[in-house]
């Protein structure tokens, strides 16, 4: 594969800008919004011309206590497959908590949450990475999240918890220098510490974003222009590593393509800038370009993959893991770390989403703050998933879903979510306009298969989201 180059990631909003921007090496495409079977046309044309496209997943969970979905991992081995990608990513972080492994009802976050840097979550990590591994066609790198809290009793400091990682299991790391910036505002971490201890070596590439201080934290929104600090970290990172590939996000308030041109060239100027020498005159190390060959990690764990593609240099050994990074428990070890790390999480995600008690050793402030950010993105990816509910109730939709979300955490998708809003307010019998209830009706009907539910079944769920609200409490 080589380098990578100046990317940016891809999005339907600026699919054509994308196309006709100048400097644009590569892209990267969030792979829940697309089929394997179903490009959108425009990734079919940049792939036509040979640029590279990256399926960037959100929704494995790897840093959840569970296994990850076998589904879910195929669905993004296809995707990787039919775009012809040299590698898929993904997060460490874990998106959903609850069910079975801790006996109590599934939640999802809909968001990326951060894990606990503690033995039992990276031990759970690995072994939910090595699984991925196997089962995945093209090599798999992780990237680290942004966060606006810290969990309490944090054994590690973040870049070791992410050498011990790519020590144990030979995982690439998608290193995101805003998140980096982030979690330096909301949680004191030290960039520079970070990168210093990270096996750059690992670095399969690299992001860069914007975001926006707000009720006293800062937010990774990708929703405005790369602030300089991070620009900063970009240069100290790039002074230590030429990483393969450095990639501009931009998920919403989407400025004019002059903008983001401009902003693919500060991009490209500063990598440039710091990548001949470190200040010291020694040269720098150069990332692997992410390949796709088994590995022998430690005490000869394979880690497989799939077949490695052609014309790519496979990657350098990973060293031995030594000391605490070499301890790998048992499968019976790492069970019952699952169902501590799965009963921590699930208190996390239930206070963040379903308003139960904040665990002990939380700052309640800050989780407040990401409990409203959580529904705010929530609203907005409903929206987005069902773009005639705010035509519908105009004014009225954010305040009515931002009620409903106060008391009912999604348990499913974004889809599946819009549907459980809607009958909610059905149930209800609002809206209060006639008018407005029928053509709400007739679009919860047109999706759900179903009869809207009738008085009957509305006065047995109303009190049935009683007794359940009532439990809550």
């Amino acid at each position: 594969m080589g380098e990578l180059g100046i990317g940016i990631g891809w999005r339907p909003e600026i699919a054509a800008a994308v196309e006709a921007l100048p400097g644009v090496d590569w892209v990267e495409v969030v792979a829940e919004n697309i089929c394997a079977g179903h490009l959108p046309d425009s990734l079919v044309r940049l792939r036509e011309r040979g640029v590279t496209v990256v399926p960037h997943g959100v929704s494995l969970g790897l840093g959840g206590a569970d296994r990850p979905d076998p589904e879910r991992l195929a669905a993004l081995g296809e995707k990787a497959t039919a775009l012809g990608a040299p590698l898929v990513t993904e997060h460490i972080a874990f998106v959903r908590a609850g069910g079975p492994l801790t006996a109590t009802p599934l939640l999802e976050a809909g968001h990326l949450l951060p894990v606990p840097r503690t033995r039992d979550a990276l031990d759970v990590l690995c072994e939910n990475v090595r699984i991925a591994q196997d089962a995945l066609p093209v090599p798999l790198a992780l990237e680290n999240i942004a966060a606006l809290f810290a969990w309490p009793d944090q054994e590690m400091t973040e870049g070791r918890f992410l050498a011990e990682l790519v020590e144990r299991t030979g995982v690439r790391l998608l290193i995101d220098v805003a998140n980096l910036h982030t979690n330096h505002l909301n949680r004191g971490e030290d960039p520079a510490r970070a990168l210093a201890e990270l096996p750059v070596e690992a670095i399969a590439y690299v992001h860069v974003a914007g975001g926006i201080e707000r009720e006293g934290v800062w937010h990774d929104t990708h929703a405005h222009p790369v602030p300089e600090p991070v620009l900063g970290i970009l240069a100290d990172l790039a002074s230590r590593v030429s990483p393969p590939g450095v990639l501009l996000e931009r998920d919403d308030r989407f400025p004019p393509a002059e903008e983001l041109a401009s902003e693919l060239a500060t991009i490209r100027a500063t990598v440039s800038a710091a990548r001949p020498a470190d200040r010291r005159g020694a040269p720098v190390a150069r990332a692997a370009a992410p390949a796709k060959a088994p590995l022998l990690i430690g005490a000869g764990a394979r880690v497989s993959g799939g077949p490695m593609p052609a014309a790519v240099a496979p990657w350098p050994p990973v060293p031995e893991a030594s000391g605490a990074g070499a301890g790998q428990g048992t499968d019976a070890d790492v069970g019952e770390a699952r169902q501590r790390v799965g009963v921590a999480q699930a208190a996390l995600l239930s206070a963040l989403v379903a308003g139960t008690p904040v665990p002990e050793g939380f700052d309640q402030r800050r989780l407040g703050v990401h409990a409203r950010a959580l529904a705010a993105k929530r609203a907005g990816v409903v929206a987005k998933v069902a773009p005639e509910l705010p035509e519908i109730l105009g004014e009225a939709y954010r305040p009515a879903f931002l009620a409903y979300a106060r008391s009912r955490p999604m348990t499913a998708g974004y889809r599946r979510d819009a549907l459980a809003f809607v009958e909610h307010l059905l149930v209800a019998g609002r809206p209060e306009d006639p008018v407005v209830r029928r053509r709400l009706t007739r679009w919860w009907q047109e999706r759900a298969g179903t009869r809207p539910p009738g008085r009957a079944s509305r006065l047995v769920r109303a009190a049935r989201e009683v007794l359940v609200g009532g439990g809550r409490r």
